[in-house]
């Protein structure tokens, strides 16, 4: 018998430790360095990840495979690469045979890259003077998908262009205009984003979209 103990409970305080554990340290006031993370991401998430943070839930060990690989002894070390007077701050999951690699886990098989994980992949390219890399995806039925990438300018400028805005932004204390896109559904301040009061009237954002419930 497994007794009256609230096992899925426990299991989702033992995910959220072990993603706090794994998370990178982030100087909330340092606005002069900027991580990759920060700048692939929604810059209005990775604003409110500093100024007003909201704990992410995390809804399975699947969530931690990057993390948990980069603390491994494969695992690589961090890196800075300088844009003008602020540094941009970036970590591979491993390096092998001079050849970025990150892994991500998904839920189903993906057809192609996430645009953030290429953004991220083609940063780390960037930051570790490697020419090639490849992101390995790894669903929960265990299959594994790769994709590669040989490093490309205008994609990093892309990424440069946001690390200077994210950094003059928090700097000046104004919050980032919204990007929508299917991540803020799962995101700890869709809230504050889409959810507004007016007349006891909720609007979230399938509707500000004019998207159907079907969809």
């Amino acid at each position: 018998m497994m007794g009256d103990k609230d096992y899925r409970s426990i299991i989702k305080n033992a995910i959220d430790s072990i993603g706090r554990e794994l998370e990178t340290e982030i100087d909330g006031n340092d606005f002069k360095t900027i991580h990759l993370q920060e700048a692939i991401q929604c810059l209005r998430r990775s604003y409110y990840d500093r100024t007003d943070a909201k704990e992410i839930e995390r809804r399975g060990f699947n969530d931690l495979l990057s993390g948990l690989l980069r603390k491994l002894e494969y695992g690589s070390e961090s890196k800075e690469f300088t844009i003008d007077d602020i540094k941009l701050r970036g970590q591979a999951d491993m390096i092998v045979d001079d050849a970025i690699i990150l892994f991500r886990a998904a839920q189903t098989t993906p057809e192609s890259p996430h645009a953030n994980d290429l953004l991220y992949l083609n940063a780390c390219l960037w930051i570790y003077d490697k020419t090639e890399g490849m992101i390995i995806y790894i669903t929960s039925d265990r299959e594994e998908f790769t994709f590669s990438l040989t490093r490309d300018k205008k994609m990093f400028e892309e990424v440069i262009r946001r690390v200077r805005v994210l950094s003059d932004l928090l700097n000046e204390r104004k919050t980032p205009i919204l990007e929508p896109s299917q991540n803020c559904l799962d995101c700890q301040y869709y809230q504050r984003c889409y959810i507004i009061k007016k007349n006891s009237k909720q609007f979230s954002l399938s509707e500000m979209l004019g998207l159907s419930k079907e969809n």
